[in-house]
């Protein structure tokens, strides 16, 4: 009976935190993994001055980030187990793809 009381409270707070993990606090590194040509999660919400890092998790692939719709240039290339970072001082919505996978794509959104 007690372990069924501690794994449903495991449960709870397990839930808690999956609802407030998609928004990222200012100051923070909000994680984007890149795992099987995906950005996972694929759509990140944060507040002003967090950073987000992207981690290469492929076994084999290179891949990038590429803002293009803002006329930033393609972040340099990263390799498995590699990272690239970018920090999101302004409120908006950021989208972008991988520059050598424009299939693979996310976004995003700084909000305060």
């Amino acid at each position: 009976m007690l372990d069924f009381i501690v794994i449903n409270r495991l449960r709870c707070v397990l839930a808690v935190f999956l609802l407030m993990a998609p928004l990222a606090n200012a100051g923070e590194v909000a994680e984007v993994s890149i795992l099987k040509m995906e950005f996972i999660p694929q759509h990140v919400k944060i507040k002003p001055g967090t950073t987000v890092k992207w981690v290469n998790n492929e076994k084999r692939n290179n891949h990038s980030v590429y803002f293009e719709k803002e006329g930033l240039p393609e972040s340099d290339r990263f390799f498995p187990g590699e990272s690239w970072q970018r920090t999101f001082e302004k409120p908006g919505v950021y989208p972008y793809r991988c520059g050598p996978h424009p299939e693979m794509t996310g976004v995003i959104e700084v909000a305060k």
